[in-house]
């Protein structure tokens, strides 16, 4: 699924959801303030708070996506593609499906996202193992006529080295597990989603949803202190 089919289902979740939460607030400012001008106010601002919170998610996810592939060479979290760099320059790379990738080196290839077949990329990429300069993997040659299947097949292994950018083939796994062993390297070959994973996130993302949770928690404070000092004035 596109990353626009994406927006557009939680722009309408979300408004819907604030929909019912605008009834919410404003019902309950209605009946917790006394009828006067400041009553219909604070009920109007309450009603909009909600969709000020989404028009604040909406913003905020657009300058997210901005600086993380700006900045961090990361995906936005939504949509049908997935890019993290790894600590040795060389960057992952799913598109449509997560039971394989692609290992390539930005370097060479133009920039993050963009990849063709070339001596240091490694396409439908099942499982691997990243050791410094070193990356161990299990390929699928055939893994494009297996997208959407979910698929397990593995024919080939290999060995590539990201100083160099060589890439070395082996028939099976214990010619890699052997490979690995000269290099001082236990094999422990991981799926390539599970590999993902562990670079993918950043400090940056955790302050990401940080600030979506507490902005609009601050703003939910300040408007019950606002309309509670309205409800205490009426009662003095």
């Amino acid at each position: 699924m596109g990353i626009m089919f994406v927006l557009i289902f939680y722009a309408i979740a979300l408004t819907t959801i604030a929909t019912v939460g605008a009834a919410v607030l404003g019902t309950a400012t209605y009946f917790f303030t006394k009828s006067s001008a400041r009553r219909k106010r604070a009920v109007l601002i309450s009603a909009l708070f909600p969709y000020a919170c989404v028009a604040f998610a909406g913003a905020w996810f657009i300058a997210y996506a901005v600086i993380n592939e700006a900045a961090f060479h990361r995906d936005p979290g939504l949509g049908d593609t997935w890019e993290t760099p790894l600590p040795n320059g060389y960057a992952l790379l799913m598109i449509d499906t997560t039971d394989q990738g692609t290992v390539y080196n930005p370097k060479t290839q133009g920039g993050y996202g963009i990849v063709s077949s070339r001596g240091d990329t490694e396409f439908g990429v099942r499982d691997l193992q990243v050791c410094h300069n070193l990356i161990f993997g299990a390929r699928d040659s055939g893994y494009f006529g297996r997208i959407g299947q979910d698929s397990k097949v593995v024919d080939t292994y290999f060995e590539l080295d990201t100083t160099s950018n060589h890439t070395t083939e082996y028939k099976n796994l214990d010619e890699l597990r052997q490979r690995a062993a000269t290099r001082g390297v236990m094999l422990n070959l991981k799926p390539f989603e599970s590999v993902f994973g562990e670079y993918r996130t950043t400090w940056f993302d955790y302050f990401a949803a940080a600030v979506l949770v507490l902005v609009p928690l601050a703003g939910f404070v300040v408007l019950f202190r606002w309309v509670f000092a309205i409800r205490r004035s009426e009662w003095m």
